[in-house]
C-alpha cells in the first residue's frame, strides 16, 4: 500500500508541470461548463425544487397519480394590494389589461373578480377578494401541454405585465401595489437564492481560510497550495454535479452541501499534506551536508521529500477520503431521491478533493522546491513574528498540544467523565427533534414569493390550497359522504367539498392548527389515512410528505448504520491491527454526532439565537438535514481520527509507549487537526451567512460537529481512553493479528 503513493509521489515529483497544466486545464474547462455555461445553460438552470419525495410513499404515488389524469397547466398570480375592489371605474381599467393577457401565446384564460355577472359583488368573487377588502387576486392559466420553452416564453411574458397592471389601473387605483407569484417564480428564487448563497459562503471562507493557513505554515507559499487544491475542488465539484443533473434531478440545496463539503476537505487534506512535506524537507536539509548539490530543475531531495510525503501523508489522505466516502454513500441505502442524489454527488466530490491533494498539491509542493523550509516574509515583521513562531508548524515533538495531552493523562478519568457529561448535555435537545419538509419557508423573509405565499394563506384562505388534500379515485357522487365524515376526525377545522380534477375527486382537509407541517397536521393526515374508503385514495400536502420522508428514514436508518459501521470497523482495523480502536472511534463519533444534532435542535428547532443567525425558525429540523448531517458528521470526525490515528500507529509501531506515542501523535497532528477544523468550521460558517434556511441548517449543524469533535473529542475524550485502555488499545484476537500482518495498511 505504501510502495503505491510512493511511486505516485515520484511520478508527480518528476512531472510537477505537466501535473499543473492537466488541473489548470481541467479546472477552467469545469468552471467555463458549470458556472459560464458555454453550452448554453449553466448548472444552475438544470436545478430543481420542490417537496423531496420517497419513491413508492403514499404521498409520492399520490401525485403522480394526479399528475397523470390531470396534466398540470402552469400559472401565475398577482396579488394586488392598497387597492378598494369596489372603487369606481376599476373593472373599466382592468378590462383592457384583461384582454392583453389572453392576447399572450400560450394563455389559456384570465380569472378575476370582475368577470362575473355581477363584478366583486358576486358571492362567487369572494375567493378572489382581500379579506380586509383591500386587494383582489388576478390569476393567469397557461394550456396545458405546452413544451418547456412556449412555457417559459409564455410565463416571462405574462409576469412582466402582471408587474405592470397596478400602474395601469391609472385614477381607479392611483396607490395600488402588486405581488407576482407562483410555482415557477418560487422555484426560481430558489434557485437565484442558492448561487448568491454559494458566492456569500466563498466571499467568507476563502479569504478566513487563507489567513488561517497562512498563521499555520508562517507564509503565503505554502498556504496557497491547499487553497488551490480548493480551488480546483470547488470547480471539478460544480462541473461533476453538472454532469450528474443530465441522468437524476439536482435539488438545488445538493450544490451549496456538497459543493461546501468538497472545498472543506481539500483545504483539510491539502493541509497535511504541506505539512507532512515541510516536515520532511526540514528532516532532509538537516541531514544534508552544507555543500550538497542540488539541481535546480530535478532536485533529488526535493522528490524524496515528496515521495515520502505521499507514502505516509498521502496515504492518510486517501484512507481518509475513503471513510468519509462510506460514510457519504450510507446516504444510497435510503429511499428519498433527494438522498441519493446527494450520497452519489458527493461520493463524486470527495474523490475529486482527494485527487487535488494526492496530484495538484504534491506537484506544487515540488515546484517550489526548498523555498517552503526557508522562513517566510512575515515572520520578518516584528508583530506577527512571536505568532507565527506559536502557530505555524514547527518541527517538534514537545509543545502546547503534548502538554495538553500529558495533564489529560494525570487524571484521565475525570477528563472521561467530564467530557462525556459535556456532551450528553449538548445532545438532549434531540430528544425534542421534531422533522418537517418546509417550502417557501426556507427562503428569507425579505423573498418576495415568500411574502406572496404568506399574503395569500392570510388575506385569501379561499384560494389556498388546503395543508392536507386527498386524492380519491371515485365520483362525486362516492367521495362526497365519505368526505363529510372527515369533518368529525380529531384536529379537523373544517372540510373543503370534493372538487373533480379529471378522472379523480380531490378533497381538501384543514386542520384547526395553521402550522401545515407542525404536528397537529402531522397527526391529521395519520387520522385521515386510518379512515377506510371504498375507493382507492392518497393522502397529500407537506405534513403528509413528511410523514412518508420520516417512515422511510426509520425503515433504511438501521441498514445504514451497520453498513457504515462494518465497512469502518473493517478499515480502522486494517489501518491500526487493533479491534478497540475502531469500537472506540465508533461510540466517541456517535456522541460528537449526537452533541451536534441537540445544539442544531435547541437553534434551528427551538428557535434559540434565530436573531442573530438570521433566520425565521420553522418549527423543526429539515427531514433530509438529519440524515446529511449524521452522513456528513461521521466522515468528518473519521477524518480526524485518522489524522490523529495515523501518527499515534506510527510511533507505536517504532516501538514508543502507549502514552508517548499519543503526546507526541498529538503534538504533531494536533496543530493539523485543530487548523483544519478552525478552517472547515469557517468554510461551513460561511454558508450560514446564506439565506436559505436548508442551507443555514446544515452548515451551522456541520460547523458545530466539528468544532466539538476537534476539542472535546480529539484533544480530551481520545487521550483520556486511550490512557485508561494502555496497551489494550492495540488489542485483537490472535487470528485477527494474523490477518492484519498480512493485509493492514500501515508500513
Amino acid at each position: 500500500m505504501t510502495a503505491v503513493f510512493a511511486r505516485l509521489g515520484r511520478a508527480v515529483a518528476h512531472h510537477p508541470r505537466t501535473t499543473v497544466v492537466v488541473w489548470v486545464v481541467l479546472t477552467a474547462l469545469a468552471a467555463a461548463l458549470a458556472v459560464g455555461g458555454v453550452h448554453g445553460e449553466t448548472l444552475f438552470d438544470r436545478l430543481s425544487t420542490g417537496s423531496p419525495g420517497v419513491p413508492g410513499s403514499e404521498s409520492t404515488a399520490g401525485e403522480e397519480v394526479l399528475a397523470a389524469s390531470s396534466p398540470d397547466a402552469a400559472s401565475l398570480t398577482l396579488v394586488v394590494q392598497d387597492v378598494d375592489p369596489a372603487a369606481p371605474g376599476l373593472a373599466a381599467a382592468l378590462a383592457p389589461v384583461r384582454e392583453g393577457l389572453v392576447a399572450v401565446p400560450g394563455v389559456a384564460g384570465v380569472i378575476d373578480p370582475f368577470v362575473l355577472p355581477g363584478g366583486a359583488a358576486d358571492p362567487a368573487a369572494a375567493p378572489l377578494l382581500s379579506q380586509a377588502g383591500d386587494g383582489f387576486l388576478v390569476v393567469v392559466e397557461l394550456e396545458p401541454g405546452l413544451t418547456d420553452d412556449r412555457r417559459e416564453a409564455a410565463l416571462d411574458t405574462v409576469a412582466d405585465r402582471l408587474a405592470a397592471v397596478p400602474a395601469q389601473l391609472g385614477d381607479a387605483a392611483p396607490g395600488a401595489t402588486g405581488l407576482v407569484g407562483g410555482p415557477s417564480l418560487v422555484v426560481e428564487d430558489i434557485t437565484d437564492q442558492v448561487e448568491e448563497d454559494l458566492r456569500t459562503g466563498e466571499a467568507v471562507a476563502l479569504p478566513v481560510a487563507l489567513v488561517v493557513m497562512v498563521l499555520v505554515f508562517g507564509g503565503f507559499l505554502a498556504a496557497a497550495m491547499p487553497m488551490a487544491g480548493a480551488l480546483a475542488a470547488i470547480a471539478g465539484g460544480l462541473g461533476t454535479l453538472l454532469a450528474f443533473s443530465y441522468v437524476l434531478d439536482v435539488d438545488a440545496s445538493v450544490v451549496n452541501v456538497v459543493t461546501v463539503m468538497g472545498l472543506g476537505l481539500s483545504i483539510d487534506y491539502g493541509l497535511l499534506v504541506v505539512s507532512r512535506y515541510r516536515e520532511e524537507l526540514h528532516r532532509r536539509l538537516d541531514g544534508a551536508s552544507a555543500g550538497a548539490a542540488r539541481r535546480r530543475r530535478h532536485d533529488a531531495l526535493v522528490a524524496a521529500a515528496v515521495e515520502r510525503t505521499m507514502a505516509t501523508a498521502g496515504r492518510t489522505v486517501a484512507f481518509s477520503a475513503l471513510t468519509v466516502a462510506i460514510a457519504i454513500s450510507g446516504l444510497l441505502l435510503f429511499r428519498p431521491t433527494i438522498l441519493r442524489a446527494i450520497g452519489v454527488a458527493g461520493v463524486a466530490v470527495v474523490l475529486v478533493a482527494v485527487a487535488t491533494a494526492l496530484t495538484l498539491v504534491p506537484a506544487l509542493l515540488a515546484l517550489s522546491g526548498r523555498r517552503l523550509a526557508r522562513p517566510g516574509p512575515l515572520t520578518r515583521v516584528p508583530v506577527l513574528r512571536a505568532v507565527l513562531a506559536r502557530a505555524s508548524d514547527v518541527q517538534r515533538d514537545e509543545g502546547g498540544f503534548s502538554a495538553l495531552a500529558r495533564r489529560v493523562q494525570r487524571r484521565p478519568l475525570l477528563v472521561l467523565l467530564g467530557s462525556l457529561a459535556l456532551l450528553v448535555v449538548l445532545a438532549l435537545p434531540v430528544l425534542g427533534l421534531q422533522l418537517r419538509i418546509s417550502g417557501t419557508e426556507l427562503l428569507p423573509a425579505s423573498s418576495t414569493q415568500r411574502t406572496f405565499v404568506e399574503t395569500l394563506a392570510e388575506e385569501y384562505p379561499g384560494s389556498s390550497s388546503p395543508a392536507v388534500t386527498v386524492v380519491a379515485r371515485a365520483t362525486l357522487e362516492e367521495a362526497q359522504p365519505w368526505a363529510e365524515g372527515l369533518a368529525d376526525l380529531p384536529g379537523v377545522a373544517s372540510v373543503d367539498p370534493p372538487v373533480p380534477s379529471g378522472s379523480l375527486v380531490l378533497v381538501g382537509v384543514r386542520p384547526e392548527a395553521a402550522d401545515p407541517g407542525g404536528p397537529a397536521a402531522v397527526e391529521v393526515v395519520r387520522e385521515v389515512r386510518a379512515v377506510e374508503a371504498p375507493f382507492e385514495t392518497w393522502t397529500l400536502g407537506q405534513a403528509a410528505a413528511q410523514v412518508d420522508f420520516t417512515a422511510a428514514l426509520a425503515e433504511r436508518a438501521g441498514a445504514a448504520a451497520l453498513v457504515v459501521a462494518l465497512a469502518t470497523l473493517v478499515l480502522l482495523f486494517l489501518m491500526t491491527g487493533s479491534v478497540v480502536i475502531p469500537v472506540k472511534a465508533l461510540l466517541t463519533n456517535a456522541l460528537s454526532i449526537a452533541a451536534s444534532l441537540g445544539v442544531l435542535v435547541w437553534v434551528f428547532g427551538e428557535g434559540h439565537g434565530a436573531d442573530l443567525l438570521g433566520f425565521t425558525p420553522t418549527g423543526g429540523v429539515e427531514t433530509y438535514v438529519l440524515a446529511l448531517v449524521i452522513a456528513f458528521a461521521f466522515g468528518l470526525a473519521m477524518d480526524y481520527e485518522v489524522f490523529l490515528l495515523s501518527r499515534v500507529a506510527e510511533l507505536h509501531d517504532e516501538g514508543v509507549p502507549t502514552d508517548e506515542a499519543v503526546r507526541r501523535g498529538l503534538q504533531r497532528s494536533g496543530r493539523i487537526i485543530t487548523s483544519a477544523a478552525a478552517i472547515i468550521v469557517v468554510v461551513f460558517a460561511g454558508f450560514v451567512a446564506g439565506q436559505l434556511v436548508v442551507i443555514k441548517q446544515v452548515g451551522f449543524a456541520l460547523a458545530v460537529a466539528v468544532l466539538v469533535d476537534a476539542t472535546v473529542v480529539r484533544l480530551l475524550l481520545v487521550p483520556a481512553t486511550m490512557t485508561l485502555l494502555d496497551r489494550w488499545n492495540w488489542w485483537a484476537p490472535r487470528p485477527l493479528q494474523r490477518l492484519h500482518a498480512r493485509l493492514g495498511l500501515r508500513d
